[in-house]
């Protein structure tokens, strides 16, 4: 990785010092391996600290570089697909959907829960809906009401990359037992079980970037802030919104795909 000075360089700086590190990385660094600390990387390019921090921090949008905790930056793998949809609708939980439960807890919805369930949705709230036109109501949720969250893991490869926070009115498991599975995993599949006993209707799925927030961001073994890819899933029955879940993606390392045709929606990279 040779010295370049950007003095001249008509395009922002951070930019074309992004393209060059790119370079460096592709022909200089080994993945995994981590990268000189921020004073020498902005000394040898004779930038600002703060060009260089724009220019890793795009690099780290794009999936080429890491930052751990207690380590430092290092040189990212190429991306992993994951699957996060398919042609056919199901429930969490269902089959083997590369979720593992961590746990589940019942308290009143804060208001930001509150807005997610109640939550309109477009063409599969409409596909609901077809299924009540005889005049039953869609679902209106109150803060007295119970919510149910279940948080789940997602692994592939060895590697934990997804959180998720699923939210289940209570309503939507009457037959739940508090006795049976109170605390834990069990008590997450409990909930799950007992949720996969209602007819689906139909589901809708959104996706958007978004920052790890400090448990996300834990969870992943990210630094809070960190860029992520958050997945909204919908789940409806006849009522209305049965369930809601928010998934966090880790942005450096995943390449989500969606259905049967595995339609990518964000870009990755050759393995070097």
């Amino acid at each position: 990785m040779g010295t370049t000075q950007l003095e001249s360089v008509p395009e922002p700086k951070y930019w074309h010092l992004k393209t060059v590190l790119s370079e460096a990385l592709d022909h200089d660094f080994a993945v995994g391996e981590i990268l000189p600390n921020e004073r020498e990387l902005a000394a040898r390019f004779g930038v600002a600290r703060a060009t260089l921090r724009q220019a890793l921090e795009q690099l780290e949008l794009e999936g080429r570089l890491q930052r751990r905790r207690g380590v430092g930056t290092t040189v990212a793998p190429p991306r992993v697909g994951v699957a996060v949809g398919s042609a056919r609708h199901s429930w969490p939980g269902e089959s083997a959907d590369g979720w593992e439960a961590v746990d589940a807890a019942e308290a009143l919805p804060t208001a930001a829960v509150l807005k997610l369930l109640a939550a309109g949705s477009g063409s599969a709230a409409s596909a609901a809906s077809a299924s009540a036109a005889s005049g039953s109501a869609s679902a209106v949720f109150a803060a007295d009401q119970p919510v149910h969250t279940v948080r789940r893991t997602r692994v592939t490869e060895g590697q934990v990359v997804a959180a998720e926070l699923l939210y289940v009115p209570a309503a939507s498991v009457p037959g739940l037992s508090a006795i049976d599975a109170p605390a834990g995993p069990a008590r997450a599949r409990a909930v799950l079980r007992e949720l996969q006993r209602l007819a689906l209707d139909g589901q809708d799925r959104s996706v958007e970037l978004g920052s790890a927030r400090a448990d996300d961001a834990k969870e992943l073994d990210r630094l809070p802030g960190a860029p992520v890819l958050l997945v909204t899933t919908r789940y409806f029955t006849a009522g209305g919104t049965a369930a809601v879940s928010v998934a966090t993606y880790r942005a450096d390392t995943c390449r989500l795909t969606f259905g049967d045709e595995g339609v990518e929606i964000t870009e990755t990279r050759a393995a070097s």
